[in-house]
């Protein structure tokens, strides 16, 4: 027998449980939520080693979107992105589309997500008149060019793959007197809920390669929406920056796990099947957004060795193989048993709470990292902002979010402290806007 190496997670979870160097082991549970049966995968885990002249803002305001079109679509500056390629300040990802831009777009590497509450008489006119404001903003914006009335027009020259993406909360259907096709999610046991990162009538999502590209464009929406909202929440997330690693490769998250692996890639059918509402109806092309925001216990996170924290998951925290994989993208066995009978991956492990078999049937992660720095006793404050993009929540997002509630073994370091509902609308034309399906 090998000498034994303590693992102080497992010691604090469980008196008395030990580990061998090189196995995976349980990290623990709360007391009042540990699963049975987990002792025993604990057991086996220790033995399976291992601005356009002329254009003005009343006109967009009042249908004059079409007008300007033309200047919209001569004016821009700035190089196409391809898939790929090294991108520059230059670069653009195209607004105009069936489906809208900042969902199956790669992930850039600054985000922020903004809520807005609508002011109190808002209806369908104003809120539509709202959204054709908006929209010019973004289509100018995301190709290099300022908005209407940009003081600082120097600062919309680099764009940096900047997308806005909007989308409409229970709260704005419930104004402009249509039935939502959202609803806020259920009460999870794990979440802590807090208002301040909660709720939200609509939502502007802005993505670039450029904070300073991210910041302009938060200003400029929020100066023109704030006739019509007021600003609900503020959530800033990143990502590693660009050109860090090869596009392509799984980013990993504040608890240093590769976040990600198994999600629908873009262009695949898995992926218009997972993520795109069909039918016809005024949704058609678009999609739902639940947004999550997880803090992450870091300094408990620290306290457990290698070994706790890959039986958690269930995954090597090297490599993102699973445990009965060598390589990331290994499919996990979780049939596979060792020598006591018991499955290698344990049934609490992350991977295994989150799985689901369909591929047109899993949820579409495009998540960010926060931090909102340390406090006084040098503790952290970070976490994710979890965005899952989704054609059906109640089918997709939701059963798969009882079951990590019920049982995850991560729920030991991460706790829900924001959530929101959103249903993205389709992309527009040169002639449209966003939500002109829902709205006009």
């Amino acid at each position: 027998m090998s000498d034994h190496r303590e693992s102080p997670a497992l010691q604090r979870a469980v008196p008395g449980i030990r580990s061998e160097p090189g196995t995976t082991a349980d990290a623990g549970l709360r007391p009042e939520s540990r699963p049975k049966a987990v002792a025993g995968d604990r057991r086996q885990a220790r033995r399976e080693s291992g601005t356009a002249a002329g254009v003005s803002r009343r006109g967009i305001l009042y249908g004059g979107a079409a007008a300007v079109a033309g200047a919209v679509a001569t004016a821009g500056r700035a190089t196409p992105a391809q898939a790929g390629s090294v991108a520059d300040g230059t670069a653009v990802e195209a607004f105009h589309g069936p489906h809208q831009a900042g969902i199956a777009t790669s992930p850039q590497a600054h985000a922020v997500f903004l809520g807005l509450d609508l002011r109190r008489g808002a209806d369908r006119d104003s809120v539509s008149r709202m959204m054709r404001l908006l929209t010019d903003d973004a289509r100018r914006l995301t190709q290099g060019r300022p908005a209407l009335a940009d003081t600082e027009p120097e600062l919309a020259a680099l764009p940096a793959r900047l997308t806005v993406t909007f989308g409409f909360g229970p709260g704005l259907f419930a104004a402009v007197g249509g039935k939502a096709p959202v609803e806020d999610l259920p009460g999870f046991k794990i979440d802590k809920l807090e208002d301040r990162w909660s709720g939200g009538d609509l939502l502007v999502q802005i993505c670039a390669d450029d904070p300073l590209t991210v910041a302009h464009a938060l200003r400029m929406i929020v100066k023109d929406a704030r006739s019509f909202a007021d600003v609900r929440w503020t959530q800033r997330g990143f990502r590693r920056a660009a050109h860090t690693q090869r596009p392509g490769l799984t980013q990993r998250n504040v608890m240093g796990q590769l976040d990600g692996t198994v999600n629908p890639a873009p262009g695949t059918p898995d992926f218009e099947r997972a993520v795109w509402i069909t039918g016809g109806g005024p949704l058609h092309g678009g999609t739902t957004l639940v947004l999550r925001r997880i803090r992450a216990e870091l300094e408990s996170w620290d306290a457990a060795d290698v070994v706790a924290k890959e039986f958690t998951v269930g995954r090597r925290l090297a490599t993102g193989a699973p445990l009965t994989g060598r390589q990331e993208h290994d499919e996990p066995d979780f049939a596979r048993l060792g020598t006591s009978g018991l499955p290698m991956i344990s049934e609490y492990a992350h991977i295994r709470r989150a799985r689901v078999e369909d591929p047109g049937m899993r949820i579409f992660r495009r998540v960010y990292n926060y931090d909102e720095g340390v406090s006084e006793r040098g503790t952290a404050d970070s976490g994710l902002l979890f965005a899952s993009y989704q054609a059906d929540i109640d089918r997709q997002f939701v059963p798969v979010q009882r079951r990590l509630a019920e049982a995850d073994l991560l729920n030991e370091w991460t706790i829900p402290i924001g959530s929101a509902v959103f249903a993205v609308p389709p992309g527009c034309g040169p002639d449209g806007w966003i939500g002109q399906t829902l709205l006009a």
